[in-house]
């Protein structure tokens, strides 16, 4: 296994399976820190940025708590447009990062454009973790919901996988990914014009993910374990809220389809959700976070 010391986490790709255990080995010896609410001095020499060209409520606070509940400092931006990489200046990734580098220890990115974290990460000295990138992953966002199954149900491997929603979504994406690691059958739900590309199926495929399509919930809900649900409409990356046409742009539609349908659900089936509209389904699940996510990303803040 490689070591996580000075490591970039950019990808899902890049891990491999036993590196999912020793994360989440570790975040269950730090999640007494969380669960107690209780400050460590672990992290009291290191210094974190937040580099949020986005705007961003649980990734950016699940980082920022963590890096204080370990001791370390934090600074950085939540608003580019406040800051020379913003509208006006538009300055390079490059160069905002070779400054940012020289304030802190590690950088946590997240951008609208896909692979900006991987480019911050080709210049700067400290490690990047990637807090989201436009269209393409968000391997936090992941490692945490992983880390949620194995402590909800005790295991990762044999649970089948319901994904509904928009499959281009960045989080379904890093799904896919990691589960390439696992012995986990997933169905992807979408309407057919927010499928998974013919470009991420290929790559499934590359790497033997037991995955496939169905047309509805109704059709694959009675065999899920777990079940991770993204909107079915999503803001367009590439721009702001004010940007965008229409008053209901970026708004979740009802899910009164898809919570009469759990009613035909496996028992003890485990929800699963990456946006607080959907509360119903994430009062389930998110109970044990915000210490859940603030414990996953601790471990990524120790190195």
């Amino acid at each position: 296994m490689r070591s996580f010391a000075g490591r970039d986490i950019l990808s899902l790709k890049e891990f491999e399976r036993q590196e999912f255990f020793h994360v989440f080995d570790v975040a269950a010896e730090l999640e007494p820190i969380a669960v107690s609410r209780r400050n460590s001095d672990m992290l009291a020499e290191k210094t974190m940025v937040t580099a949020f060209y986005q705007p961003s409520t649980r990734t950016r606070l699940a980082h920022e708590a963590a890096m204080h509940r370990l001791g370390g400092a934090v600074t950085g931006f939540s608003d580019a447009k406040m800051t020379r990489a913003g509208d006006f200046y538009q300055e390079s990734i490059k160069d905002t990062v070779k400054m940012l580098e020289f304030y802190g220890d590690v950088i946590v990115m997240r951008h609208f454009q896909q692979g900006a974290p991987a480019e911050a990460a080709k210049w700067a000295s400290v490690p990047i973790i990637n807090g989201g990138d436009g269209w393409g992953e968000h391997p936090t966002q992941i490692l945490t919901d992983l880390y949620t199954v194995l402590k909800e149900k005790g295991t990762i491997d044999g649970l089948t996988w319901l994904a509904v929603g928009d499959m281009r979504m960045r989080t379904m994406h890093s799904l896919g990914y990691a589960l390439s690691q696992f012995d986990c059958p997933v169905t992807f739900v979408s309407p057919p014009d927010m499928s998974p590309t013919e470009e991420f199926k290929a790559e499934l495929k590359q790497y033997s993910v037991n995955f496939r399509q169905a047309e509805h919930v109704e059709q694959a809900i009675a065999e899920a374990d777990v079940i991770l649900v993204e909107p079915v409409v999503q803001p367009d990356y590439t721009k702001s809220r004010d940007e965008r046409a229409g008053k209901d742009v970026g708004m979740t539609p009802p899910t009164t389809r898809l919570r009469a349908s759990c009613s035909r659900r496996k028992p003890n089936r485990m929800p699963s959700c990456c946006i607080p509209c959907h509360a119903w389904m994430r009062c389930h699940r998110m109970w044990i976070s915000p210490a859940g996510r603030a414990t996953g990303r601790k471990r990524l803040t120790v190195w």
